[in-house]
């Protein structure tokens, strides 16, 4: 699978493939200098129960630890994998409103 970062105007979105099948995009929005929005993940129903929205949203886990930044999932998508994912806890804005990600 790879994925493939892009960034622009504050906003930016990992995208992943597997050959060369449909594309996998999970979209962030930067808010400030210490934290980023996930909004929105969408995996195409032939990558399903195959991990690829995961890998896409540890990327962002990844990239916020070496940036130094916190994680807001708005996304539902987003939100289950952190309350899957208690080792993530590091990342993890605590703003997240109740039942999304905490």
């Amino acid at each position: 699978m790879d994925i493939e970062h892009h960034t622009g105007d504050g906003k930016g979105r990992f995208t992943a493939r597997i050959g060369i099948g449909p594309e996998a995009v999970m979209t962030y929005s930067d808010a400030g200098k210490r934290l980023m929005i996930i909004d929105h993940t969408e995996v195409p129903d032939v990558y399903r129960g195959q991990g690829v929205g995961l890998a896409l949203v540890e990327r962002a886990v990844e990239m916020a630890r070496e940036q130094g930044k916190q994680i807001l999932p708005l996304c539902p998508f987003a939100a289950a994998q952190f309350r899957r994912h208690p080792e993530w806890s590091d990342v993890l804005n605590r703003a997240a409103p109740k039942g999304q990600a905490g």
